[in-house]
């Protein structure tokens, strides 16, 4: 599968740096001394962990683990934010009827997954700014809608914090009568399980009451900030 948009050229792999195999005086197939931590042994011990050298007589050398360095600050938000942004997610809409009004409410994550089967729970995290999550976590239930390539416009429009956001949606109704959004990928009704503090965000545990299949497109994925898809 290929990413839409493609993301900049990977920098070129670092070349591998062959060992150089320290004397080894006793002939014992002791470890001689560290190397960047990791100790070195003795082509014969080596020999009787690893079996035969392959065909043609070249023996094979594990290359010594190179240095990272020590990294980014970890309490630079920014840099942060970049970096966990390099893991590709998909996008979900949790929807629920606001029991104060009965209108839907919605909003858009990328951080959901599921967490058991038996029990069936799945997970997402919401941000404890969130004004919307008060809202859907008021109703009796809540509905996962798992977004296509198709539906950029949707996790768009949710992660607004303004204007009607399911203005023009299509919408149909699970089988407790939570709203779902025509076109997505998937739907799971659930009702929250559990709800635990992490930092600034609440991690969610939902258990999962139905669950359907719902299109058949590729998923919408949120890769460095940006929206993108896959193609054969």
């Amino acid at each position: 599968m290929t990413y839409r948009p493609s993301a900049p050229p990977p920098l070129p792999p670092l070349p591998l740096a062959r060992a150089a195999e320290p004397a080894d005086t006793s002939g014992n197939g002791r470890r001689a001394r560290p190397l960047n931590g990791h100790a070195l042994e003795h082509p014969a011990a080596r020999a009787a962990t690893e079996g035969p050298a392959p065909a043609g007589g070249r023996s094979r050398t594990r290359a010594p683990l190179r240095d990272a360095g020590s990294g980014g600050d970890p309490a630079d938000s920014r840099h942060f934010r970049s970096v966990l942004g390099r893991f590709a997610t998909g996008v979900a809409a949790v929807t629920a009827v606001d029991p104060a009004d009965g209108l839907p409410r919605g909003l858009a994550v990328n951080s959901f997954t599921s967490v058991s089967l038996d029990p069936p729970l799945v997970a997402f995290c919401v941000s404890n700014t969130s004004t919307t999550w008060p809202r859907i976590r008021a109703a009796e239930l809540m509905c996962v809608n798992v977004l296509s390539e198709r539906q950029e416009h949707v996790s768009r429009r949710l992660a607004a914090r303004a204007g009607d956001k399911f203005a023009g949606l299509s919408l149909r109704t699970s089988p407790g009568g939570g709203p779902l959004i025509d076109g997505a990928l998937a739907w799971l009704e659930c009702v929250v399980e559990a709800e635990h503090p992490a930092g600034d965000h609440s991690i969610v545990v939902a258990r999962v009451l139905a669950l359907d299949a719902h299109a058949d497109h590729g998923p919408l994925v949120f890769f460095r900030g940006d929206y993108g898809r896959f193609e054969p």
